[in-house]
């Protein structure tokens, strides 16, 4: 269980970074695909660090019932 949530983890953090990275590329060009999909790509990026914290809170969680550190 652990190693999937490792995973996931590493899914959702690269998930995070793209969409920050397409996010800002958008942002700094301008024009209509920022006004089209800028908002957008911010609640998509909030929802995918959403999905990395809980992951990594499920994580910590499962260590700590597992006695590690």
């Amino acid at each position: 269980m652990e190693a999937v949530l490792n995973i996931l983890l590493g899914v959702a953090l690269v998930s995070v970074l793209g969409v920050l990275a397409t996010g800002l590329a958008g942002f700094a060009m301008g024009g209509e695909f920022n006004r089209k999909y800028g908002n957008k790509l911010m609640r998509l990026r909030i929802a995918a660090q959403a999905c990395a914290l809980l992951t990594l809170l499920g994580l910590l969680l499962l260590r700590s019932m597992h006695g590690q550190p």
